[in-house]
């Protein structure tokens, strides 16, 4: 109890809001790192995602590559890339944008797939083209499912990307490192009480757009003739 005290005061020292160093400095390294990863791991998984979801294509390969990349250890894949790239932030961007890829991946094909096939058969009915369906039908209808993929890899990222400081002076994982090498506890579980506030307040954001794509995906196809034009 005395640790979380220590920790509160530590968070609300003023001391600790100016600098480079500062807590806003590091909350803005960290949501910048984030969202680059994000970026970097979007423009992979889902046109990747859409391709599987819309042919039924590669579908297996995607679940095995999925899972195995799932399955890798965050801080011994941020080191064996620190290795090979060197000291900096190339190694927790490569790493953590490999970490991301399967939730998004995920999101992007089962979004597709979740789509009933009379939907799909509608809408080729009324002379809609393969890019047409996917435009204007799938890519709608599956928006829940991808933002959900969206919020899992950025949740992952978020708490992941402290290992970053491990290796980058980067982020809201300095505080914790720093705590640990000199012994400083209030610091790291301050730093650690800033990464979980961070996180909870973008579950809630994703939470959010999850809701309003739901309401919005009922008139999102729509399925009205004039989609073909």
């Amino acid at each position: 109890m005395n640790f979380f005290i220590a920790a509160i005061a530590w968070l609300f020292d003023p001391a600790h809001y100016t600098g480079a160093g500062s807590i806003p400095s590091r909350l803005l390294e960290h949501l910048g790192f984030t969202l680059v990863t994000l970026v970097f791991a979007s423009v992979i998984a889902i046109p990747a995602g859409y391709y599987i979801g819309h042919t039924g294509r590669g579908r297996r390969v995607a679940i095995l590559l999925s899972g195995g990349l799932r399955a890798l250890p965050t801080l011994g894949l941020l080191t064996l890339v620190g290795l090979w790239v060197g000291i900096g932030l190339e190694a927790p961007y490569v790493a953590l944008t490999i970490l991301a890829i399967p939730p998004i991946l995920a999101g992007a094909y089962t979004g597709f797939e979740a789509i009933d096939r009379a939907t799909i058969d509608a809408a080729t009915a009324m002379g809609m083209s393969g890019g047409q369906v996917v435009r204007k039908v799938e890519m709608p209808l599956g928006l829940p499912l991808l933002i959900g993929g969206l919020r899992s890899a950025t949740l992952q990222v978020v708490a992941t990307a402290t290992l970053a400081a491990y290796i980058a002076d980067v982020g809201l994982g300095r505080p914790v490192f720093e705590g640990l090498k000199t012994n400083n506890y209030d610091e790291m579980l301050a730093g650690s009480i800033l990464v979980i506030l961070l996180a909870l307040v973008l579950e809630g954001i994703f939470a959010l757009a999850t809701r309003l794509a739901l309401r919005v995906v009922p008139t999102a196809s729509g399925l009205q003739p004039d989609l073909t034009r």
